[in-house]
């Protein structure tokens, strides 16, 4: 399990997150129109998995902003903004915000996402909800690039995730 802090107090989550050099293993998500929306049904496009706690929260509100402008950017690369939030609050923020070049995906219904990929936090005020990571996936599938945020109040490094596909 990886040691985070949030707000300064220490949590933790339920193992670590998937390392670079290993290939992520298939998921299944709820995208904004409560389709269900897998892994591979993006296989051959470069994927930037922007993982937080809720689109509710200034942080990780602003990293979808970001990740959303920079999106525009990069080839044949696919930006997904992951959380436990309802889709329709996903939905409903991106149309607020304007943002149209990343895809809200919810794991809402059994967090199987957070769990099997070790960053559920476990305890603490946000327990349940996943940590603040960052995955960056080639056209394979396979991590090129993976960040845990240890405050989960922090912004990740976007220019370390984004580096990797330019």
């Amino acid at each position: 399990m990886a040691q985070i802090t949030l707000g300064g107090t220490p949590t933790e989550t339920s193992g670590n997150i998937p390392q670079q050099n290993t290939k992520l293993s298939n998921f299944s998500l709820t995208a904004s129109d409560l389709s269900t929306k897998k892994l591979s049904d993006y296989d051959g496009s470069r994927k930037v998995l922007n993982i937080f706690p809720s689109v509710d929260t200034g942080v990780c509100a602003t990293s979808a902003r970001k990740f959303n402008e920079e999106a525009s950017k990069l080839d044949n690369t696919k930006v997904f903004c992951i959380s436990r939030d309802l889709p329709f609050a996903q939905a409903r923020f991106c149309a607020a915000e304007g943002l149209n070049n990343v895809e809200m995906l919810s794991d809402f219904k059994e967090g199987s996402f957070g769990k099997e990929n070790g960053l559920e936090i476990t305890n603490g005020a946000f327990e349940g909800l996943h940590s603040r990571v960052v995955l960056v996936l080639d056209e394979n599938n396979n991590i090129i690039h993976s960040e845990q945020v240890s405050e989960i109040g922090e912004e990740p490094d976007y220019e370390s995730a984004l580096k990797v596909l330019r």
